[in-house]
């Protein structure tokens, strides 16, 4: 079996087959959109390297087919390439997501050569947007440089971009630049308010954004695909949308969107945390999603006991897993959807209003509100405390659909426990 195959029975039973790890808080940027707040230290106790392998070793015996490691920036520890070295030898695929700031020549070939099968630059809009995202002059020069690194190298190469006020209304030109450099996947997540971007509300889409956000999207990959059959390329090997957790949902363009070429029609079918996926950082703290807030989602640490067993009976962990409508409320308790998307993106949902269960950005609930003539924006009540991983708190508001918002009458949107 090769690293990345599933067998019969990996989605039969929950089972962390894709796992985030953050090794690092340590960071060539301080982004100024940092879920993690990285920066230049690491934390203070991070896991040393003898903590690092038995953990991997842990992952491999717990049947994890997949890691991405992350940071901070991962590449910044002394002891990475032990890792990947570790990882790959039990089987397990391992690639990269960064900033690419460092990712030289050098530094990539040293990668690849470690076992490194792919690497996710993420690169926020163009040049200008970036750096300002970023807090780097010079960044999206680098991110680019590090995309042709990583290919001349021979790794898979893919992007990420968060999606933002600063950023949506140039994610067409966005797509032909990252397309024109040869990345094969262009993952869309929206910034969440969520570590450095709690503290930035204007920098947030409004809820009503993602129809605009989604259409353009959907607009891109049938571009991309028309530029495929022109160039007489398969479209399985053509530039590729995704769309992030966070991104949704049930709208016209679902299927175009979740779907792989090749590999059949997907949807949304709920958050995956602690089902197949889970996130580790860099102090050993376990999660069931990489992105989830640190302090309400916290199944155990490394340290002090045995992953499987966290895994296994952990309620922070395994909340996703069997849960019903029950805990939905606001619109997302009376969706038609509610059965197979249980609120969307629960990370997204629990860092904007405090909880999970009723999440604003969705395409279906946007529209839905705009053909009634409303639309939903989140207010900012409560500031994030300014730890890692950290949120503060929203409120929804519904106000009249109108090119002149700050003339639109707002009323507050009534809570359904």
């Amino acid at each position: 079996m090769s690293a990345r195959s599933l067998g019969p029975d990996d989605l039969t039973t929950p089972k962390p087959i894709y796992v985030v790890w953050e090794t690092t808080l340590r960071c060539d940027h301080a982004c100024a959109h940092c879920g993690s707040r990285a920066g230049p230290a690491a934390r203070p106790d991070e896991l040393n390297t003898e903590e690092l392998l038995e953990v991997a070793d842990a992952l491999i015996r717990l049947g994890t087919r997949e890691v991405t490691l992350i940071g901070g920036e991962a590449y910044l520890r002394g002891d990475c390439t032990q890792l990947i070295e570790h990882l790959t030898a039990g089987g397990v695929r391992v690639t990269m997501q960064t900033g690419g700031r460092g990712l030289t020549k050098s530094r990539v070939r040293r990668l690849k050569d470690a076992g490194l099968a792919a690497v996710g630059v993420s690169i926020d809009g163009l040049a200008e947007s970036h750096d300002l995202l970023r807090d780097s002059p010079g960044s999206w020069e680098s991110a680019m440089a590090a995309v042709a690194n990583a290919r001349e190298a021979g790794l898979i190469v893919t992007s990420n971009s968060q999606i933002n006020r600063k950023n949506k209304d140039e994610l067409r030109e966005t797509a032909k630049a990252l397309r024109d450099a040869g990345v094969a996947v262009w993952r869309a997540q929206l910034t969440a308010p969520m570590g450095r971007a709690a503290d930035r509300p204007d920098w947030l889409l409004e809820p009503y954004m993602i129809l605009e956000v989604i259409d353009t999207l959907a607009e891109i990959q049938h571009w991309a695909m028309e530029q495929a059959r022109a160039e007489g390329v398969p479209l399985e090997r053509a530039f590729h949308v995704r769309l992030g957790n966070n991104v949704g949902y049930f709208g016209p363009h679902e299927l175009l969107l979740r779907s792989r070429p090749g590999q059949g029609e997907s949807h949304w079918q709920g958050c995956s945390a602690g089902k197949f996926v889970m996130g580790l950082e860099s102090d050993g703290t376990i999660k069931g999603c990489p992105s989830l807030p640190t302090a309400p989602y916290t199944g155990g640490n490394v340290r002090d006991a045995d992953i499987a067993e966290v895994w296994a009976e952990a309620d922070a962990i395994t909340f996703a897993r069997t849960r019903g409508t029950s805990e939905l409320w606001g619109f997302c308790k009376t969706c038609y959807y509610a059965e197979v998307c249980r609120g969307g993106c629960s990370f997204t949902a629990h860092s904007a209003l405090g909880r999970r269960g009723n999440n604003p950005y969705c395409y279906y609930r946007a529209n839905k509100l705009r053909r009634q003539g409303l639309r939903e924006r989140l207010v900012k009540r409560v500031a994030a405390p300014g730890e890692p991983y950290d949120f503060g708190r929203f409120e929804i508001e519904v106000e009249s659909w109108s090119d002149e918002p700050e003339r639109a009458p707002a009323r507050r949107l009534p809570v359904i426990a």
